[in-house]
């Protein structure tokens, strides 16, 4: 589809307010011209299906008298677009110009003259020197998503040349001169209709951008635009909200997304910028729906270990709960005290979240009797990489710092407990953690999307994605 890859990514969606963007995604060069390719073969697919009437009329010839004529079965055999340009106007909008096109066809003409006297015959025609240029609309529907529409097109047919087959060579003068003007004038008309009709074939596929895309069970992301694109000369930028929400619950965070640039980088054709801003949206997402939270039991213990969740192993550092609480097993609550923060320094990315952790006695008859809660405070490093059209980490512990809370057995030593936290946070929180970040949040994307020759670099405030495209149909 024409330029349906793109267009997408330039429509105008105004709002009522100006604010920072989350993402940025540039359009370079290099993905216009894949754009163009795109474009040219739709359009080239598109005027295949000219239809171009039957002509028929009388016309008078010296000596002769009334010729009655007819042109029929006219069809096209082929279509070439060799030379287009796809043209950004700064601050405007697109421009595609074809030139030196050609269309071919075939027909079979008839003649009549002297009441009873029949020729016919057949016709290749070849229109030369096509050119076809157009400017395209671009706008947003009532649910945010992009539409296009042809603003103005004009097409004009530089020659027509016509070889005849069968009859008498005297007929051929007579249609020539005819068959160029009314030729000229059905192509030209047609040209444009069916350019018109590729671009508004778009908009169907337009409605595939994903503007909210769901995340899992407690969230979903905006790709929503906050302002107009900005054309230059030679790239588009894109402002995009980049913003996490809570499923059916558009609640903003309690900080705004700060400004940020992409760099002047053409390599590839797709530039996209998240910042700092999206991942903490998420991070308040999920720290509000209540998912930043884990029961942790003994049988999540690896078996080889020597520390189990048990009164015991605790009672070897904490001697009063194994007095008060014999041969129970333990369970903890980890949750997250507030909302965690997400650090991007040049090829790093940490994460700091302060947790409550819980430890409880499981009774005999199941409940839980409360023995301390420290306040837990962890640093980690995460790696950021891809998973299909989904962006992905894992994480790994750089330092946790441990302070009691409250105690329900009496004072005690919290430093004596850092081993078994720590290994309670390698063994079993973060592989949870990881399993659930390798599941990825969606990128925006259009139809059947495929990122290739990919790379992720991680700047100050923001990742940088540079990337090639295809679509898979």
């Amino acid at each position: 589809m024409f330029l349906c890859h793109w267009l997408a990514l330039v429509a105008l969606i105004p709002l009522t307010l100006s604010i920072n963007p989350g993402v940025k995604v540039k359009l370079t060069a290099k993905g216009l011209e894949y754009g163009r390719q795109l474009g040219i073969a739709s359009i080239q697919k598109k005027l295949k299906t000219i239809k171009v009437p039957d002509i028929s009329g009388t016309q008078k010839v010296p000596t002769i008298g009334k010729v009655r004529y007819s042109l029929t079965n006219l069809q096209i055999v082929d279509v070439g677009l060799p030379e287009s340009a796809l043209d950004l106007i700064p601050g405007t909008g697109v421009r595609l110009s074809i030139s030196k096109a050609f269309i071919s066809l075939h027909g079979n003409w008839r003649v009549k003259y002297f009441r009873i006297i029949k020729d016919s015959g057949s016709f290749d025609l070849k229109v030369s020197d096509l050119t076809i240029t157009t400017s395209i609309a671009i706008k947003s529907d009532e649910t945010g998503r992009p539409t296009v529409n042809t603003v103005d097109c004009v097409a004009a047919v530089g020659s027509v040349s016509i070889k005849f087959h069968g009859g008498a060579s005297w007929l051929y003068n007579l249609f020539k001169a005819f068959i160029d003007k009314a030729l000229r004038n059905a192509l030209e008309k047609q040209v444009c209709t069916l350019v018109a009709d590729a671009v508004s074939d778009l908009n169907p596929q337009l409605k595939t951008l994903n503007v909210v895309a769901k995340v899992d069970q407690y969230a979903e992301i905006e790709y929503s635009m906050v302002s107009s694109p900005t054309v230059s000369k030679d790239s588009i930028e894109l402002a995009m909200k980049g913003e996490f929400y809570n499923i059916g619950k558009h609640q903003e965070p309690p900080f705004s997304p700060a400004a940020f640039s992409l760099p002047p980088e053409t390599n590839n054709m797709l530039y996209i910028g998240l910042s700092a801003f999206t991942a903490n949206s998420a991070a308040f997402v999920y720290n509000t729906a209540g998912a930043l939270s884990l029961y942790i039991t003994d049988d999540m213990i690896p078996q080889g270990s020597p520390i189990r969740l048990n009164t015991k192993t605790f009672g070897t550092f904490i001697p009063q709960i194994a007095k008060r609480f014999p041969g129970l097993m333990m369970k903890l609550l980890v949750r997250t005290a507030k909302n965690p923060i997400i650090t991007l320094e040049p090829n790093n990315v940490t994460v700091e979240a302060t947790c409550m952790v819980t430890a409880y006695a499981i009774q005999s008859n199941a409940t839980l009797s409360p023995l301390f809660v420290l306040n837990l405070e962890i640093s980690v490093s995460a790696r950021v990489f891809f998973s299909g059209m989904r962006l992905a980490g894992a994480v790994s512990l750089n330092k946790m710092d441990l302070t009691l809370a409250t105690s329900y057995v009496g004072e005690f030593q919290v430093g004596a407990l850092d081993s078994i936290f720590q290994m309670v946070l390698k063994v079993v929180v973060i592989p949870k953690l990881n399993i659930q970040l390798a599941k990825g949040y969606p990128l925006p994307t259009l139809g059947k999307m495929k990122l290739v020759n990919t790379q992720l670099l991680v700047l100050k405030d923001y990742m940088l994605i540079g990337t090639d495209v295809q679509f898979m149909g």
